[in-house]
């Protein structure tokens, strides 16, 4: 079975919140991460490279993602999309 997203505005305007269909950070404790950060998580690391993205926080069946303020998520978001097609198609 594919991994659905399906993306949520936040009150942060440089923030985003993709809910999943499958659990993706696994156990009871959230995963908090800033770019240039080691991880061994392979959908952390792959938002973590995208040009742009400042942090991640992530638990369960849900990652927020925040951006830089000075790029557009229309630059973002389709790598974003992608980072997860890579990871769990």
């Amino acid at each position: 079975m594919a991994i659905e997203i399906n993306f949520q505005n936040t009150p942060n305007p440089n923030a985003i919140k993709i809910n999943t269909n499958q659990i993706i950070f696994e156990g009871p404790r959230s995963t908090s991460l800033k770019s240039g950060d080691e991880t061994d998580h392979p959908l952390a690391l792959a938002l973590l490279q995208i040009e742009g993205v400042d942090n991640i926080f992530g638990i369960k069946d849900f990652v927020t993602v925040s951006k830089v303020a000075d790029v557009e998520w229309d630059a973002i978001i389709p790598k974003v999309e992608e980072a997860f097609k890579a990871v769990y198609n």
